[in-house]
């Protein structure tokens, strides 16, 4: 009888110990699968937000839209005039006293309209090809301006471009002729960097010497624009060893140019051209004297 008993009795344990363990056992598969559902539930809904480790930086959909949309050509004004040209918004550009400019006026235009009426992205409408040998051109590469914007960044005006100008002397060791340049965007200094490289090529004298202008607040001739000469950020060479279209053709009409001629050696081009210096020999409306200090139109 007492081992019957005994029996029953570790049975009724074995049982007891059994059924704890089913008990614990579902507990825990129940535990999992909450944990399991609250995690998928909380990375669905805050997936902007979550952040896993060595996980790279997020960048939100707004940012990557406000860098994709910054048009390259205003990219270049930024790094070119960044005193001035600070941002990009809702199609125009942002300059630094909080003023606008519109960059785009999405008009279709002839070759004279892109001469007469620019806007900002007109001025990029042929790539400036800084080759090292001399073209006959077939466009007017940088010749497209928007008239405002440099005045926005040289001045207004005749009398607040000169309060911009300031007297340098043009290679000392080989001209030694003075000249005035806008002081803005660092005009100046290019023109000193230049002067000091070009007084070292005494082979070149010839054509850097008798400057025949910098600054001249005047519009172009034959036309109503004004010339870049007005902003201090011109030079023209010698003229008598420079040739110019309206000079080799007798006229002013811009739809009539034909030929080209040029005595310019390259070598003294490149040299301009490596301190920000475009060439007029390089248009199809020639100017061979002419160098404009334009930036934003190189690489």
């Amino acid at each position: 009888m007492s081992q019957k008993v005994f029996f029953l009795s570790m049975l009724s344990i074995n049982l007891l110990t059994t059924r704890k363990r089913i008990a614990i056992a579902s507990f825990s598969l129940l535990f999992s699968g909450l944990l399991s559902a609250w995690l998928i539930g909380y990375l669905s809904t805050n997936a902007h937000t979550a952040i896993l480790p060595n996980a790279p930086k997020q960048i939100s959909a707004q940012e990557k839209l406000n860098n994709d949309s910054i048009p390259w050509q205003v990219l270049k004004l930024m790094k070119a005039y960044p005193n001035f040209v600070v941002g990009y918004s809702n199609g125009s550009i942002m300059f630094q006293d909080s003023t606008q400019m519109r960059f785009n006026d999405n008009r279709i235009k002839s070759s004279q309209e892109l001469l007469d009426n620019a806007d900002l992205e007109d001025m990029f409408h042929d790539p400036y090809l800084a080759d090292s040998s001399v073209k006959i051109p077939d466009n007017d590469a940088g010749r497209m301006r928007n008239e405002a914007f440099f005045m926005k960044i040289y001045g207004q005006t005749k009398e607040e471009i000169r309060s911009n100008l300031t007297e340098i002397v043009w290679c000392p060791s080989l001209v030694n002729q003075r000249i005035m340049v806008n002081k803005n965007n660092g005009v100046s200094k290019q023109f000193i960097a230049l002067s000091k490289e070009l007084d070292q090529h005494p082979e070149f004298k010839k054509y850097i010497s008798n400057i025949g202008g910098t600054f001249n607040y005047r519009k172009i001739n034959g036309t109503n624009r004004l010339s870049m000469h007005s902003f201090g950020i011109t030079i023209d060479i010698n003229i008598a060893e420079s040739n110019y279209w309206q000079w080799d053709c007798g006229c002013t009409n811009e739809n009539g140019v034909n030929g080209f001629k040029n005595r310019i050696p390259i070598a003294l081009v490149l040299i301009f051209e490596k301190h920000g210096f475009i060439w007029g020999g390089r248009w199809k409306h020639y100017d061979t004297m002419h160098f404009e200090y334009r930036p934003e139109l190189f690489p």
